[in-house]
């Protein structure tokens, strides 16, 4: 049998009980490692990381902790090489992508390292300003947040193991806040090795960084007041998670990040050959690909000028049509495998569900597999569906409804701006939209349109062409999240981030006394 992972909890390393929970190469079908969270005492793990890894972190200032942050970006940094086949084995990406994971995530934990740095010797976070609560300024009122004296429970996705941790975990201990993250089982391997160096290296204080591969049963039955919850994942699972009985008896404060349909907007003005026109493209490609669409943050829907509709499908099909798709250990393929064959069979199932309203415009299913086996390989090929009239468009329910998560978007034209605009909201609420075009003016117009029914706004003109992060890319300093269906949550955003892992109080003294408070570096 193969290797069983082990979990660490209680500060100690501990296997779960029975043969486990095997992972596969997704392109070759081999078994690779197995998981198991049967029989661990989970109440036993949460107190020991609530009381002795969070007594220990809170026992640091920020910027001894940010200190920390920095040593544990040194030991994953040395570790890299180790990262990068074990996603290639279970993720089934190519080295880009690979890059997009692990070196995110690296470059999320050195900007927080960075920005807690800047607080210094600090314990507690000043909000505002003292205000007095009378006439006279005897006796005023100092808004403080301080480190939840509880832990920090993270149910990652399969898409980004790395990152996925990581952007989360950063803020986390930054705060002072003790971590236990259960990583989805189909890639859960990256993500405890990264946990597995940390750990080996004596970095952090024993209880402050834990984890649990496997099943989830029962975490959510271990978490008490003041413990707080970060999801990643489907609607539905985010429904069962805020109506389970200790969140909504403790009041867990839940951050809930579902799905998500995102969509590029091409602006009116903008014509085929324009600069506009042609960033959409490239950005509309390339969302679709990395990762094998397999990114919350992916473009999903495409709208674009009835006049342009025709153009633009046939430029984004000319672009998709020179992807290589296969074993991304053949350095001729550019986009790798998706997580698994249940992936694969979901991914199927919602284009043939999208296909009933839109119409296949370019199939990248009828190139073969680089140095892949179709009925091995969870291999899925780059495929742009169509809407071809406005009123289609806004008939058109599943495809605002359905998210695909593979390489799939859809094509839809628009009348007018107007309609452009109610068509994006359709979505419910999504994680990003991304607008092109020429006028500041317009791109600033329909970036405020936009901005109730996103987390993130991000605008494409040619003078950013070559500088832009990009659509799906998500920088540790903007927001990450979106209100609606896409969860209601918020992530990142700087030193927001820590916020999550705050109370809030209000302490009413004596001007000497809030003198005495010990200030914000």
């Amino acid at each position: 049998m193969t290797e069983l992972l082990l979990n660490h909890l209680a500060g100690r390393w501990q296997a779960g009980h029975g043969e486990g929970t095997p992972l596969f190469d997704p392109v070759l079908g081999d078994e690779l490692v197995r998981v198991s969270a049967e029989g661990l005492d989970l109440a036993e793990g949460f107190a020991f990381a609530r009381h002795t890894g969070g007594a220990a972190l809170r026992a640091l200032t920020y910027g001894q902790r940010a200190a920390l942050l920095q040593q544990v970006v040194q030991v994953l940094q040395a570790h890299r090489a180790e990262y990068e086949a074990i996603s290639i084995a279970n993720s089934g990406t190519v080295k880009a992508d690979t890059a997009v994971d692990v070196d995110g995530a690296l470059f999320t934990l050195g900007q927080y390292a960075r920005w807690g740095a800047a607080l210094s010797d600090a314990n507690h976070l000043r909000d505002g300003e003292a205000v007095k609560l009378g006439k006279e300024p005897l006796f005023q009122s100092q808004h403080v947040q301080v480190p939840t004296p509880g832990v920090a429970l993270f149910i990652n996705a399969f898409n980004f193991p790395a990152w996925g941790l990581w952007e989360k975990a950063a803020p986390a201990l930054l705060s002072g806040v003790p971590v236990i993250v259960k990583p989805a089982t189909a890639t859960a391997w990256l993500t405890q090795r990264m946990v597995h160096d940390v750990i080996e290296a004596g970095v952090l204080p024993p209880g402050a960084l834990n984890i649990v591969c496997g099943s989830s049963a029962g975490l959510l039955d271990a978490l008490q007041p003041f413990d707080v919850l970060s999801f990643t994942g489907s609607a539905d699972t985010a429904a069962l998670i805020r109506g389970h009985a200790a969140v909504a008896r403790h009041s867990v404060r839940v951050n809930i990040e579902a799905d998500s349909l995102n969509s590029a907007l091409l602006l009116p003005e903008a014509t085929p050959g324009s600069p506009a026109f042609d960033l959409l493209v490239r950005e509309v490609v390339r969302e679709m690909t990395v990762k094998a669409g397999q990114k919350c943050t992916a473009i999903r829907r495409i709208f674009v000028p009835q006049a342009v509709w025709g153009a633009a499908a046939e430029a984004i099909g000319a672009k998709l049509a020179k992807v290589s798709v296969g074993n991304p250990r053949n350095e001729a393929v550019r986009m790798g495998a998706l997580v698994s064959r249940a992936q694969h069979a979901s991914v199927l199932q919602g284009m043939d569900h999208l296909s009933s309203q839109a119409r296949v415009l370019h199939d990248g299913r009828r190139t073969a597999l680089v140095d892949a086996d179709p009925a091995v390989a969870a291999c899925v090929s780059p495929v742009l569906l169509g809407v071809d009239s406005p009123e289609a468009a806004e008939a058109a329910d599943r495809v605002h409804d359905t998210e695909v998560f593979g390489p799939v978007a859809t094509l839809l034209p628009y009348r007018d701006l107007a309609q452009a605009q109610a068509l994006v909201q359709r979505g419910q609420g999504s994680l990003v939209a991304s607008v092109y075009g020429e006028d500041a003016a317009a791109l600033a117009g329909t970036a405020l349109a936009l901005a109730a029914s996103h987390g993130r706004v991000h605008v494409v003109s040619p003078d950013v062409a070559t500088a832009h992060s990009g659509h799906g890319n998500v920088m540790p300093q903007s927001l990450h999240g979106g209100p609606g269906r896409a969860g209601g949550g918020q992530e990142l955003g700087g030193l927001r981030a820590l916020d999550f892992y705050h109370r809030r109080a209000a302490i009413q003294a004596a001007g000497p006394v809030l003198a005495a408070l010990q200030p914000q570096g």
